[in-house]
């Protein structure tokens, strides 16, 4: 079909495109006149391809059609004409010529919201959908016949800027085309508009976009984001206009904490936070504006409305310098008018518009693509000096981000302060649960309280999951480039390791780990694991499979390896910072965004994470922290339908729950990592002394606290008793005590509760015939301490045989030498299947006996020697799925298959 194209922008350039790709000839394209010596991107597309373009400054005068301009326009012999965005009047002697007419696009659901500003208005009268409009244009006012309509949602904080990019433009464009395909096939509708339901608004201005406070906070909301970017909605503050933008509903406005400032007509002061300047309806609900502008066309962040311009300039280094010269050479290319860029010049008094806003965006990204700009950015740093600047500060990340507010406990302990936040952490904030619910957590070591911790409730949850899925879909995080997700991730490893002994400190009051060891492995390997995938994020590829060709034509099909979304995990409290690290490195290495629960009794690393996440510069809403039950917000998070993964380390029959409401809710991908009851098998031909220190280790290491832990070992009859001597006399020298002090081998069980259920395994081991060779009871003394623990004698139907510990019990029988089928047998009799483990000098045994071990880990002389690089995971009940090494990120990660014929 022959196609005439009147209209301007980078809408009408998209549209021009893909009719294009249709197949469809475009005989002229008819645009605005350049502006500043600058050509429309329609002009420019059209122009590239030798279209014919014309630029009439008019098509009428006095309302009649100019003659000229129509014979021109009929000399193109279109068949029809598309108006994806044209601000001219068009006459009827254009519109009606063409064999199908004329067809324009309209931000709206016609016949609501008939006018120039649609989008304004749909926002202002706060419209739960909005949508476009693909018409037949007649002579009326946006009242011609449909053609066809698409509706999305109005999310409660769109602006005219946000529904725009999300829906408006892409899908814009694709109906557009859409429409032309429906009329070359003579398919199209001719709707007639209703009359009801029928509305027209003037075309807003500055002039009558000023605010009108008798409203209340959800209107004036709405007011604000309807003029957002345009007109702007305005105020009179201190005797000048000053501009609104960026306005969200908040709950706790009242409660705000900042400067007063006096707003003309208000109904009250509004406050200038940290978050931004606080204003409230006449209701008394409250709205947050983000940044504001000035007369003169300068913009700030709200918050520093009181600060503003107290900032010292920085000094570049030689290749900042080199960066400020590629960067004036960008300006002077963009304002082609401008003789030479000055610091002094000025983006927008030298004519730049909005398109040229988002080109100067990417060309930074182009050459520093660690500096991700916002268009906000541009008209905060209207000058050229000043623009450098912030784009210096954020290479550097010391850009003006408003503040990260931590409400810490402090306390003076180990040597040191530590400031332990002990809020929710969701979406970049620390806040406050629903309803201002908290409790207490508990340090092990003498049973006293060591803070208050706010208790996420369900509404916590959704707050969190609706944060990283806009992180996710909307935000820098799902757009960034890999290498330079990386970049963040290891960041966040370095922060972690300045800060290591303030975690290790962390980690030991609340979880009673021993200090030297939180230090090295609850603490020192979480920072490995960051760095480990923060290598891996520019790695993750797909692949080429050569299929079948379907003659006489050929195929190529490739894979790619794309992220999930969001995530949700739910770790234990044996290793809280070390769980946190094992999956969501690898879930962010992957492209993720992340909803985290640690254990309800263990939280405060997990918080203090986020806040060295928050400081690493991860995008608000990549990491969201939840203490809480996992009756309330656990199980939430299982039946989330917009978390689509679900990873998980705990008991089998919570694991099992889990993996239930993940089907049922929307089959999200599951990983588990559950019970264990890891058999370690002792030949008689082992290094003795090495057994003895290994096999110690594989049940005492972290207090038994150790999903891995050697429940149950087998020792041959000939090396038995020297084995449990040496043994006893090895658990005789441990001390026991304050795990902060650095001679401590052994301190307090993570909390009462699963002390009592130690005391109580121990007594059912005595009831059911085992020998206890040592401990088995409480230490008397304040705290959750408990004694290393030894049973001999333990036949393989007693329940201390069958069960987990997940404590400081050694279960020992004997099995008689040579039985080698045997042994096995009894120790793969097990449901679980976590790891496992053989001592023995005969590497030929050792490979036999690894070989039939139904286990995700075997280890051979050694145990407990888990690494970043090696997969991590058990079979059978103790789950599937796998933590550490490459393995971990096909957990978080989906495969797509792409076939293309040719």
């Amino acid at each position: 079909m022959k196609i005439a194209v009147i209209g301007q922008s980078l809408f009408g350039q998209e549209v021009y495109k893909e009719l294009k790709k249709d197949g469809h000839t475009i005989v002229g394209v008819f645009t605005i006149p350049d502006k500043d010596g600058k050509a429309d991107p329609l002009a420019t597309e059209a122009e590239k391809d030798g279209v014919a373009v014309f630029k009439f400054p008019r098509w009428r005068v006095k309302g009649q059609a100019i003659a000229e301009v129509v014979a021109q326009y009929k000399a193109t012999g279109a068949e029809l004409n598309v108006l994806p965005f044209c601000s001219q009047f068009i006459p009827m002697e254009v519109i009606d010529h063409p064999k199908h007419g004329s067809i324009i696009y309209h931000p709206s659901l016609l016949p609501r919201h008939r006018g120039a500003s649609a989008i304004n208005w749909t926002l202002i009268h706060g419209d739960k959908k909005g949508g476009f409009t693909v018409f037949w244009a007649d002579d009326g006012l946006d009242t011609g016949p449909i053609l066809l309509q698409r509706e999305c949602d109005v999310e409660p904080n769109d602006t005219v800027n946000t529904i725009y990019k999300r829906f408006l433009f892409p899908e814009g464009v694709k109906g557009t085309v859409e429409a032309v395909r429906l009329i070359a096939e003579g398919k199209a509708e001719k709707i007639i508009q209703p009359q009801e339901g029928a509305t027209y608004e003037c075309i807003q201005k500055k002039d009558n976009a000023k605010i009108d406070w008798n409203q209340s906070a959800e209107a004036l909301h709405n007011w604000i984001r309807g003029n957002d970017k345009v007109p702007g909605a305005w105020a009179e503050v201190d005797g000048q206009k000053v501009t609104f933008y960026g306005s969200n509903l908040v709950d706790n406005g009242p409660a705000a904490k900042g400067q007063p400032l006096e707003i003309l007509g208000a109904s009250q002061p509004g406050i200038v936070t940290k978050a931004g300047l606080v204003l409230f309806g006449n209701d008394g609900k409250a709205l947050l504006v983000k940044n504001l502008q000035f007369e003169d066309g300068k913009m700030i962040a709200a918050a520093q409305y009181f600060s503003s311009g107290s900032s010292a300039a920085v000094e570049l280094t030689e290749e900042e310098k080199t960066f400020a010269e590629q960067m004036r050479a960008v300006w002077q290319s963009i304002l082609s008018n401008v003789t030479q860029i000055e610091d002094s010049t000025d983006f927008f008094k030298s004519g730049a518009a909005s398109m040229d806003v988002v080109r100067l965006v990417e060309e930074v990204k182009l050459r520093a693509s660690t500096c991700q700009l916002q268009n906000e950015d541009v008209y905060m740093n209207t000058t050229f000096q000043d623009f450098i600047q912030m784009c210096v500060r954020k290479l550097r990340g010391e850009d003006d981000e408003e503040e990260l507010v931590v409400d810490y406990v402090e306390k003076n302990v180990n040597n040191m302060t530590i400031k332990m936040p002990h809020q929710l952490f969701i979406n970049g904030e620390f806040i406050d649960a629903e309803g201002g619910k908290t409790y207490k957590t508990i340090n092990p070591t003498d049973g006293t309280a060591i803070c208050d911790v706010s208790l996420a409730q369900i509404s916590d949850v959704d707050k969190a999951v609706a944060a990283a899925k806009e992180a996710f879909e909307e935000g820098e995080w799902g757009k960034m480039n890999p290498r330079d997700r990386g970049r963040l991730i290891y960041k966040l490893a370095d922060l972690m390791e300045e800060h290591q002994e303030e975690l290790a400190t962390i980690e030991t009051i609340d979880s009673g780990a021993v200090y030297t060891l939180a230090l090295k492995t609850h603490v020192g390997m979480s920072i490995q694991t960051f760095r480990y995938f923060a290598g891996w994020c520019d790695k993750i590829q797909g692949s080429t499979i050569p299929i079948n060709q379907a003659r006489p034509n050929r195929n190529l099909t490739f894979t790619k390896k794309e992220p999930i979304g969001v995530c949700a995990i739910v770790i234990p409290w044996n290793y809280p910072l070390m769980m946190l690290a094992w999956k969501t490195a690898a879930c962010l290495a992957a492209g993720n965004t992340v909803v985290l629960k640690p254990a309800q009794v263990t939280p405060l690393t997990a918080l203090k994470f986020a806040e060295l996440a928050a400081r690493a510069g991860l995008p608000k809403g990549v990491v969201n922290i939840l203490p809480g039950s996992g009756a309330l917000v656990g199980q939430r998070m299982s039946d989330h339908p917009d978390v689509r993964k679900l990873g998980f380390t705990g008991s089998t029959e919570i694991g099992k729950h889990i993996m239930k409401s993940c089907a049922v809710s929307n089959v999200k991908k599951v990983s588990l990592e559950l019970g264990g009851k890891s058999p370690l098998i002792i030949f008689g031909d082992c290094d003795m002394d090495k057994a003895v220190r290994m096999g110690m280790s594989s049940v005492f290491f972290n207090k038994g606290e150790n999903c891995i832990a050697a429940g149950r070992l087998f020792v041959e009859d000939t090396i038995h008793d020297q084995f449990v001597k040496k043994v006893v006399e090895e658990v005789k020298k441990m001390k026991i005590g304050d795990p902060l002090d650095r001679s401590t081998d052994h301190g307090p069980q993570n909390h009462k509760a699963h002390l009592d259920k130690l005391v109580e395994y121990c007594q059912t081991g005595v009831k059911e015939g085992a020998t206890l060779v040592c401990g088995g009871k409480q230490v008397q003394r304040p705290g959750f301490f408990f004694e290393p623990t030894m049973f001999t004698d333990v036949q393989d139907h007693m329940y201390i045989a069958i069960e987990e510990s997940f404590g400081p019990v050694m279960i020992i029988s004997k099995f008689k030498s040579g039985e080698v089928d045997d042994v096995l047998r009894r120790a793969n009799a097990t449901e679980y299947g976590l790891a496992s483990g053989v001592f023995t000098r005969d590497i030929s045994k050792a490979l036999y006996v690894s070989e039939r071990l139904n286990a995700g880990t075997v280890f051979v002389n050694t145990y407990n020697k888990t690494d970043v690089a090696s997969p991590f995971g058990g079979f059978k009940q103790s789950g599937f799925g796998k933590d550490l090494g490459q393995d971990a990120l096909n957990e978080y990660l989906k495969t797509k298959a792409v076939t293309i014929e040719y």
